[in-house]
């Protein structure tokens, strides 16, 4: 499949690593600063934070200086329109996108984007900051700790591609199957004037999302970068390409993902790809590092439980594939930097196909969220000592797990996680958690 799979051309000096939030968030305010003709970013959400205001006011700033400057922000609509997990009232980072562009001369376009009619349903997962004709591709979000605006950060990845065809044809997506469609409303408009969508588009609105895919003048030949969309379950360009990286690796595989809950057909093939006698290395946060952990210190939620959930799902993994990790085929290496998370996705095979996506690849990734990601395809091997560069530098806060009893038990868990989880267990609800977590 991925031999046949069109991509667009690009030089090898058309990709930049960045590797660090600190230098992205660097990067994506010169890139607006200097941007000429368009900005388009499509994140989870752009927070009312210190960063989320930061990068807010660089938008406008550059939107002042160039009025004729076309600035388009997607965010999930259900997102930003309740407030973080826990929080209680009305305080939606909408407010602050309402109350900002209320008072700019040149106000900006921030669309919310409803990929389901309820956010556990889906959400808009689409990942891309299109500035001009580039394009700095990240699963991060906009806030303080994704951009590192203070000591704590979470780690993910950030490429530059300098690709004007690249860029084109993931506006023009954005523009014919986002924008353009009227399930997707402005996140600005006035309180006593507002109108939503109506709920019958919202409901559709995932049949129309689904038939759209990134187009581009392609070759199949040579170094190239291919932009795949996904949606659903059936005719998943993106899934489809994740599995056919496992299945036609010839040699060894490279995973990130930060929370190691694979879905079933994924776990199969690496299962294969295992038999076969070929090498995987996964690298997955600790749970410590999960967004979603909440220190015993601190009150406990509900949410809490969802990194002793995905702890389990890795023990159980571990535990089949023990006889592959004793005769070093299975490398897991287990992500940890004193109070930081992490946040890697995507997949390299055999050193000369990368993945760089914002998809978890799990369940919820696989079937309900919109996804997208970038397949660099590397023949003549200019990219590998970067990406090499990149995966040692992934492994530097990593330690390797060299037996499945060494992952936790639910013994070993605080009384209140071990409550909810034996609670969990006891209702066989896990297996359907796992499918929307």
């Amino acid at each position: 499949m991925l031999t046949k799979l069109g991509g667009i051309a690009v030089q090898p000096e058309a990709v930049t690593w960045l590797l660090m939030p600190c230098r992205f968030k660097a990067e994506l305010l010169t890139r607006i600063a200097n941007a000429k003709d368009s900005i388009y970013i499509a994140a989870l959400y752009l927070e009312d934070d210190e960063a989320g205001r930061e990068v807010l006011s660089a938008l406008m700033a550059a939107k002042a200086n160039n009025p004729a400057l076309d600035i388009k922000i997607l965010v999930d609509f259900h997102r930003a329109r309740r407030g973080l997990i826990g929080h209680k009232g009305d305080s939606g980072n909408y407010l602050m996108y309402r109350r900002v562009m209320a008072e700019a001369l040149h106000p900006i376009d921030i669309m919310g984007v409803p990929v389901k009619s309820r956010e556990f349903m889906g959400v808009l997962h689409l990942k891309g900051f299109i500035i001009d004709d580039a394009v700095i591709y990240s699963g991060a979000s906009l806030n303080n700790i994704y951009l590192q605006q203070y000591e704590k950060y979470r780690f993910d990845r950030y490429h530059v591609i300098e690709s004007a065809e690249l860029a084109r044809s993931m506006r023009t997506m954005i523009q014919r199957h986002i924008i353009a469609d009227p399930a997707v409303s402005s996140l600005t408009q006035d309180a006593q004037l507002e109108v939503l969508p109506p709920k019958n588009d919202i409901r559709s609105y995932k049949q129309r999302l689904s038939k759209a895919q990134y187009e581009f003048e392609g070759t199949r030949t040579g170094n190239r970068i291919t932009p795949l969309l996904g949606l659903g379950r059936k005719h998943n360009l993106l899934n489809k390409t994740v599995i056919a990286m496992v299945e036609e690796s010839k040699e060894a595989l490279f995973i990130c993902t930060p929370y190691f809950n694979p879905p079933y057909v994924l776990v199969r093939a690496l299962a294969k790809h295992l038999r076969k006698g070929k090498r995987i290395d996964i690298v997955v946060g600790d749970k410590t590092a999960n967004d979603f952990y909440i220190p015993p210190e601190k009150e406990f939620s509900t949410i809490g439980a969802l990194p002793y959930l995905y702890e389990q799902s890795l023990r159980k993994f571990a535990k089949r594939q023990q006889w592959a990790i004793d005769n070093g085929q299975l490398n897991i290496h287990l992500w940890k930097h004193g109070v930081n998370s992490y946040h890697l996705k995507g997949i390299s095979a055999d050193g000369k196909r990368h993945l760089i996506t914002g998809s978890n690849l799990n369940p919820r990734a696989w079937a309900l969220d919109l996804e997208n990601g970038l397949l660099l395809q590397d023949e003549s091997g200019c990219w590998k000592a970067q990406f090499e560069a990149e995966q040692a530098h992934i492994l530097e806060h990593t330690q390797r797990l060299y037996h499945y009893s060494q992952v936790d038990t639910l013994q070993n868990y605080p009384a209140p996680v071990k409550k909810i989880m034996t609670r969990i267990r006891r209702l066989k609800a896990d297996f359907l958690l796992r499918r929307i977590l």
